[in-house]
Order: C-alpha cells, then structure tokens, then sequence
C-alpha cells in the first residue's frame, strides 16, 4: 500500500479533470483516429512504417523544439515528409521496407541532435518521447480537431476501395483501382495519425495506438464492420483511460498507462480468441464424427 500511495494519490482528482478536459477530449479523437487507421495498417501490413514515420515525426519535432516553434506543428511536419518519402520511394513492397529502414536510423540522429543542442528544459526533451498531452492547450487542440476531421473524412470517402486495395492490390489493380494513389494518401493520413499520436504516448510507443488496437479486435472477430468498431472502441479506452488514470499519479506519465492498458486488451481479446477457436474445432470435430457414425445424416 505504501509503493502504491508513492504512485497514486488521486488528490483533487476532479478539479484535476475538469482543469484538464482538453487532454481528454484529445485523447478520445486521436483514440477514434488511430484505432481506425490501426485496421489499415494491420490489413496492409505496414507495422514498419508506422515506427519509420514517428521517427521523422520526432525529429521535426525536436528541430522545432530547437527553433523556439510549437513542437505539434513541428511533430505534424515531420510526419507528413516521411509519409510522402514512404509513399513515393516504396510504392512497391520490396522497395518499402528498404526506403524505411534507411529514413528510420537518419532521423532518429537528427532528433538526438536537435535534443542535444537544446539547452532548455529536460521535460521538454522527454515529453517528445514520452507524450506531452496533459500541457494541450486550446490551440493544440483546435489543430488536433481539424487534422483529425481532415483524416476521417478522406478515410471515409474512400474506405472501399482503400480496403478493396489493401485486401489484394493485384485484384483491386486489374479492377482499374488507382493502387498507387491510393497508397500515397493512405500514408499522408497515416502520417496525420501518426503525429497525432505522438501527443498522448510519444514516439516510443505510437504502436499501442496504430496497431494494438485493431490487432486486439482481429483476435475476437473477422466482420469488416466489427473490427472497426472494436478497434476504436479499444482505442479510446486505451487513450482515455490512460489519461484518467494518470491524472492520479504525480510522478507516472500517461504513456505507460496508454501502453498498458492496451496490452492487456489485447491479451484479453487473445484468450478470448484462442477459446472461440478451440470452441469451433470441437464442433466442427463432433459434428464430422456424427456424420462418420450416422450418414444418413448427409444430405
């Protein structure tokens, strides 16, 4: 008990929540915004350039950091010239993963340097890596607002085709789907999401939210409508969660709570996952050794 009151104290936890409302409100649009990205990124298998893009995202941001800018804008910057040097330089799969692997060392080096030639505060410095949303203020989230409209909007006009191309390129090609142009405004959305959610949990974990959640609904559904929904829903549990318990530690900050909390949605949706299927082999088994014992049951 007394580790946990180290932790935890919860002291004037609802002024706390009402003087912190934007942070909220935040987390809950980017939990919205990455939980459905996190379905196109698990569809297209693009793991990799989600952590590739929030490196770049992390060096624009220390170089605004450096400037004396506002490191949103910086972190938005960044994001949006990775996507479009991902798009471009690795439209072809085996091209992909090479463009990201060569961005990804370059601009984790630029960040650790602008880092190193700022002489202000540490916490600035760790709320790059770490997520900084408890300090939003009204501004930074009008900008978040706007950015996250932006992306829903444009996901949702070309949801299927977008899906059609993600789930066979090849068919979605032949079919006179524009792959390719497609592609390209897929990663400056996901570039947005990206620096989106570098907000709540940093650089370092920008995957809790682009990725667990929808891998964490694949686990309990395969509906192309469900999994969606779940992911969004898992993700806003994840952000919004994270900031509320956060509110009542001192010392933690939000990423690890985000982190956490996803993690063991994901867990739970695994198990849940493993026992459907273990469910359904057993069915499936009894029901081809009643048809074995009593044919006439064929029709």
């Amino acid at each position: 008990m007394d580790l946990l009151t180290q932790f935890f104290t919860f002291e004037d936890y609802g002024e706390l929540v009402v003087l912190l409302r934007n942070s909220i409100l935040a987390a809950a649009l980017l939990g919205v915004v990455g939980g459905l990205m996190s379905v196109f990124v698990m569809t297209r298998d693009i793991a990799f350039a989600v952590h590739g893009i929030a490196e770049m995202s992390f060096a624009g941001a220390a170089l605004f950091l450096l400037l004396g800018f506002d490191v949103v804008n910086g972190s938005f910057v960044g994001s949006v010239i990775a996507a479009l040097l991902i798009a471009v330089g690795g439209v072809k799969d085996s091209q992909k993963n090479a463009v990201i692997g060569v961005l990804m060392p370059f601009c984790l080096g630029l960040g650790i340097l602008f880092l190193a030639l700022y002489d202000g505060r540490a916490a600035s410095k760790f709320g790059l890596l770490t997520g900084q949303i408890v300090a939003i203020s009204s501004d930074q989230l009008r900008l978040l607002v706007v950015c996250s409209l932006v992306v829903l909007a444009v996901v949702a006009v070309v949801w299927r085709p977008l899906m059609f191309s993600s789930l066979d390129p090849d068919v979605a090609r032949a079919r006179g789907v524009p792959v390719g142009a497609l592609h390209i405004v897929f990663m400056l959305m996901l570039g947005l999401a990206v620096a989106l959610s570098v907000q709540v949990v940093g650089v370092l974990l920008v995957l809790a939210l682009l990725i667990t959640p929808a891998a964490a609904a694949s686990q309990v559904t395969a509906s192309p409508v469900l999994t969606p929904l779940l992911s969004v829903l898992f993700a806003v549990v994840s952000s919004v969660g994270g900031v509320l318990i956060a509110l009542g530690s001192p010392v933690v900050p939000i990423s690890p709570f985000v982190t956490t909390i996803s993690f063991l949605i994901y867990l739970v949706c695994r198990i849940v996952g493993r026992r459907r299927i273990t469910r359904h082999v057993r069915a499936r088994t009894a029901r081809e050794a009643d048809l074995h014992e009593h044919p006439a049951l064929v029709r």
